[in-house]
């Protein structure tokens, strides 16, 4: 069942992801090689305490930590660990963040150091292929639509969309319907009403979409050992187009 939000529950969320957004920013200057992904997991921490939040991943399901730290090949869920980010990594730091009951979810790809050219074009897709799907995402057009723009993108600039992980919609649980494809024909699907707040996520990898799992449970990887990169936004449907709730408000 999709739960529609009013404009005062958006805002709520719209709170906790400016939270988040926030977060991500320092984040970014954390980012360089030495740092280890359990020192950027531990700041989370941190950081959403200062400011009155909490991580809401961590303890769902029995995941352990407030972030999911994926480096390299690894699509998405990995462990925050001991590991030390070096020169030419990319990682992305997944998070979802729960303010006064209501959360927020998003996530980005950084680059550590100087990166190939290959993983700097991934990077450069996945997030404009999240922006296409965005601007799908307008009271009337169908899930399809948002899917079809970011399959067209990703693949004509020569990466593969990741199939297993999807989008979803979010409130005060952090996995609500609708489910939200990155990959599949336009005109199909769920129609988007005003009041929904969905979250688009796409993954997408230098290689083939398959994945493989980790003896965790959790971690996912490409199955050719290809670089995977995923940006997320967590957006509200409304009469006057998409509101991102995780992009920081201009100062």
């Amino acid at each position: 069942m999709i739960i529609l939000k009013s404009k005062e529950e958006i805002l709520k969320m719209k709170a906790a992801g400016q939270i988040l957004a926030r977060c991500h920013q320092q984040i970014k200057s954390m980012i360089k090689p030495g740092i280890t992904t359990m020192e950027i997991d531990r700041f989370v921490e941190r950081f959403l305490k200062e400011n009155g939040a909490t991580p809401e991943q961590k303890g769902y399901m029995g995941y352990p930590y407030a972030t999911c730290a994926s480096v390299n090949d690894v699509i998405c869920h990995g462990f925050p660990s001991d590991y030390v980010l070096k020169d030419g990594d990319i990682v992305t730091i997944d998070m979802v963040v729960n303010k006064d009951g209501w959360l927020a979810d998003s996530a980005w790809s950084y680059a550590v150091g100087d990166i190939s050219e290959e993983a700097a074009k991934l990077l450069k897709v996945t997030e404009e292929s999240l922006i296409r799907g965005i601007e799908q995402a307008v009271v009337g057009n169908r899930l399809g639509d948002v899917a079809h723009a970011i399959q067209g993108h990703a693949e004509a600039e020569g990466f593969s969309v990741v199939r297993e992980f999807v989008g979803h919609g979010i409130g005060q649980d952090m996995h609500e319907d609708p489910q939200v494809l990155h990959y599949g024909p336009a005109g199909k699907g769920t129609r988007l009403k005003e009041g929904m707040v969905i979250t688009i996520e796409p993954m997408l990898n230098t290689g083939v979409w398959q994945s493989k799992r980790d003896p965790d449970g959790w971690t996912a990887r490409t199955k050719d050992g290809g670089l995977s990169a995923q940006y997320e936004h967590t957006l509200a449907i409304t009469a006057d187009g998409p509101m991102i709730l995780t992009q920081l408000d201009p100062a």
